[in-house]
């Protein structure tokens, strides 16, 4: 009987290795991945399709397209059509005109059109960014509408939850959508600050619902009466603000006001989100109004996620680093991108583009930036230059083409934001615009020291290491 029950046992772990062993040649696209997950659940019964079922199954994508089949998430055009009419093919920049199969990649990746006829300004920091953000809520006379990853209700976060609720109390529909995860970094929760009030705040995926670390919404965006917007990456936190906040404390960020036709695609986009929150779907006309045209920048909103059909921004940032012919500027807080893109900086250089990456000389979480530097050392050593920023934290994402092209918004550059989370980002053909981006970014290099090639070959031993071990776990930092 002890011998059969033994059997039994050895069938059963050697049917599920093979499950799992099937399970990875079918669905593991890179085959380096399919090779290490085949051969652990062939050799190590039970613990390898255990590893297997924990780590190796991608449920991010999964569950996320889950969401639209079911109808839970809709797309934000059709909330409200899409209205192509005032322009379905703005002219680019004639700087530009050799970015055209950039253009071309963003029209079949992404379902939004290019808006031309937009203004974007740039706001350094919390100390402009937040005082304009407090006009426009004054201004408000029918819908604000608000997504920020974090909103900290005390410091400046009172100003935002003083002045919300008098909107909202002189008859303003004032909308909130806070990440359930980004709130717990909150010392003062909005849901507390905001009780009573006529706000209507909602929690996106609360942790109630399913321990959700990933499919966070890292969205940050202001919709003012459907005609201006502010996005970008910064949240709602008193560390914005550098001239009241400590060094070792303070967060260095910029923020943007936008105008123009391409804000009624933002709005789409927080509609989007509230429709997934609350199961409202708001199309009234008003959260639409004509919006005239006020500037010259050519943009694109890219509302991106795990439910997306294709990897929108993974795939444009590729294709502007293939259409590249004369600089790349890169700044992020966070710098573990996949393969393929390492490759494409690396390939820049090599056809003699010039490949800076500014990023912060000391991270916020430790861990993730021992996983970046394991990656730095080949950068360097193909001719990209990399930079690191002296405290305060340095928040700023943004990628600059040619001194004409440029993406901001939330994401960062790695596997979280390409993959796991929810994020919002502008695509904008504009000179005029990249010459101020161009400007802050050689702004922040004075300051910066540059990462020599010798100084990553002469870490310690150790360290290297260290950095090599938690790159390991860079597809789930």
């Amino acid at each position: 009987m002890d011998q059969l029950l033994i059997g039994l046992l050895v069938v059963a772990a050697g049917l599920l290795s093979l499950a799992a062993a099937g399970h990875a040649l079918l669905f593991k696209r890179d085959s380096r991945s399919a090779l290490v997950w085949t051969s652990l659940n062939l050799t190590l019964p039970i613990i390898g399709p255990f590893l297997y079922w924990c780590l190796g199954i991608n449920r991010i994508s999964r569950r996320a397209r889950s969401w639209h089949e079911s109808g839970r998430r809709i797309s934000g055009s059709s909330i409200y059509p899409l209205d192509d009419t005032q322009q379905s093919c703005p002219l680019l920049p004639e700087e530009a005109s050799h970015l055209k199969d950039l253009r071309v990649l963003g029209d079949r990746v992404v379902t939004t059109p290019l808006r031309g006829g937009n203004g974007i300004k740039l706001l350094e920091n919390g100390d402009n960014a937040y005082p304009a953000m407090l006009e426009a809520i004054c201004r408000a006379k029918e819908s604000i509408n608000l997504t920020s990853y974090i909103f900290d209700a005390d410091g400046i976060g009172t100003d935002f939850v003083d002045q919300l609720t008098a909107a909202a109390e002189r008859g303003v529909a004032v909308r909130i959508i806070i990440d359930a995860l980004g709130e717990k970094y909150s010392r003062v929760s909005p849901v507390k600050a905001f009780r009573g009030s006529r706000v209507r705040l909602e929690r996106y995926l609360p942790l109630r619902h399913g321990a959700y670390i990933n499919l966070r919404n890292h969205k940050k965006l202001l919709v003012i009466d459907g005609v201006e917007a502010f996005t970008g990456g910064m949240n709602i936190r008193g560390g914005h603000i550098l001239a009241t906040t400590a060094p070792e404390q303070a967060l260095h960020d910029i923020h943007f006001s936008v105008h123009g036709p391409v804000v009624a695609d933002l709005q789409r986009s927080f509609l989007e989100d509230w429709f997934f929150v609350t199961g409202e779907r708001l199309n009234a006309p008003l959260f639409f109004p004509s919006i005239d045209y006020m500037g010259s920048a050519v943009m694109r909103c890219i509302s991106d996620g795990p439910d997306k059909e294709f990897r929108k921004l993974e795939q444009l940032i590729m294709g502007a680093l293939s259409c590249s012919a004369r600089s790349v500027c890169i700044m992020t807080p966070y710098f573990i991108p996949e393969r393929s893109m390492i490759s494409a900086l690396i390939t820049a250089s090599l056809r003699g583009v010039d490949v800076r990456i500014l990023l912060p000389g000391q991270s916020n979480i430790p861990f993730v930036q021992w996983a970046s530097q394991s990656l730095l050392w080949e950068l360097a050593a193909s001719g990209i230059k990399i930079y690191y920023q002296p405290p305060p934290f340095v928040h700023t994402k943004l990628m600059l083409i040619d001194d004409v092209w440029t993406l901001i918004g939330s994401a960062n550059l790695d596997a979280r934001s390409l993959r796991l989370n929810f994020e919002l980002n502008l695509s904008v053909f504009d000179t005029v615009f990249a010459t101020r981006v161009r400007a802050h970014f050689e702004h922040s290099i004075l300051t910066a020291q540059e990462i020599s090639l010798q100084m990553l070959e002469n870490r310690p031993l150790p360290i290297k290491l260290r950095d090599s071990f938690f790159h390991l776990f860079a597809p789930y930092l």
